[in-house]
């Protein structure tokens, strides 16, 4: 039998329970995640992927200029993501 042609029996209780869990704990997971970008050594890996993506575009012959815009939009990108996590994370 093909499996567009199963029928499944679905208990709306325990789908209702594993959904409620699954809106409560990935939040958290995604939070915990995002947070780890504060620590020292995050930060000092952060800096030089922004260091190393100046270097690779000035080496392809991007103008200073618009390589500064796009490492500071990459950099700007990042904040922006910590900022949503922590904001999902302050409004539980």
């Amino acid at each position: 039998m093909n499996k567009s042609n199963q029928n499944y029996n679905i208990n709306l209780a325990e789908l209702e329970g594993l959904l409620e869990l699954a809106s409560d704990k990935v939040p958290q997971l995604i939070s915990g995640i995002m947070k780890s970008f504060y620590t020292e050594e995050a930060g000092s890996q952060i800096g030089k992927a922004v260091g190393v993506l100046y270097k690779e575009l000035i080496a392809a012959g991007m103008p200073q200029e618009t390589a500064v815009k796009m490492a500071t939009d990459y950099m700007v990108s990042l904040k922006d993501v910590l900022k949503t996590a922590d904001m999902q994370d302050n409004h539980k």
